[in-house]
């Protein structure tokens, strides 16, 4: 997330935007001229195979960046993006932001270190596909989305505006029944509990165990 010296400068060169829960923020082929920063909301981005398969790449939540892609020199988008819920975001124009970067060298490290993030983070999925089984896999992503969602209440942990099983399914490359499966087990053994709006887990060290047999 960045310090709040880099959300002010964000918001100087950028215009505001309400998107509604749903509408798109751009699409495959779309012009890349902008990128984006999330105030308030939540945003998935992905891809569609040519088998019509969708591809969940990330989901960003407030304070974070996305759409950073502009800045390799792109012409078109090849992912799309949409909004998870009504979300206010900042529109950062592509080449004053260029111009402001090569001014801000602690800027500059910023994003060096955003690329950096995001492509460790696509490495940990392709060698979690290749080595890890599905309900490992699922753990693990659950495991990580507390650590850096989750909020401590007392003996528990809470992770507001959690995933739905898709979503899950999606960024963890398997099926969303192996999903529900995975979760029951988890709540049938009282390690965590979950509705659509949360996650709470009761006993997070078993989480990490991976303990649902």
């Amino acid at each position: 997330m960045p310090d709040n010296k880099f959300i002010s400068a964000f918001e100087t060169i950028s215009e505001t935007r309400m998107f509604k829960k749903g509408q798109k923020i751009y699409s495959p082929g779309d012009d890349v001229n902008e990128i984006y920063f999330i105030k308030n909301g939540s945003v998935k981005t992905g891809c569609y195979l040519e088998s019509g398969k969708e591809i969940t790449k990330f989901m960003f939540k407030s304070n974070e960046i996305f759409g950073e892609t502009a800045l390799v020199g792109l012409k078109h988008r090849r992912d799309y993006s949409f909004a998870l819920e009504d979300s206010e975001i900042l529109i950062i124009n592509l080449t004053v932001l260029l111009n402001k970067i090569k001014k801000d060298i602690q800027l500059s490290w910023y994003f060096i270190n955003l690329f950096g993030e995001r492509n460790i983070a696509y490495d940990e999925r392709l060698e979690s596909m290749v080595f890890k089984d599905s309900r490992t896999r699922i753990i693990d992503f659950i495991v990580d989305t507390v650590e850096k969602n989750g909020k401590k209440i007392g003996f528990e942990i809470v992770v507001n505006k959690f995933y739905t099983h898709q979503d899950i399914a999606n960024l963890t490359s398997t099926s969303r029944q192996t999903v529900t499966t995975i979760l029951n087990i988890l709540k049938n053994h009282n390690i965590i509990t979950f509705d659509r709006r949360r996650l709470l887990v009761r006993d997070f060290q078993k989480l990490k165990e991976g303990i649902c047999e």
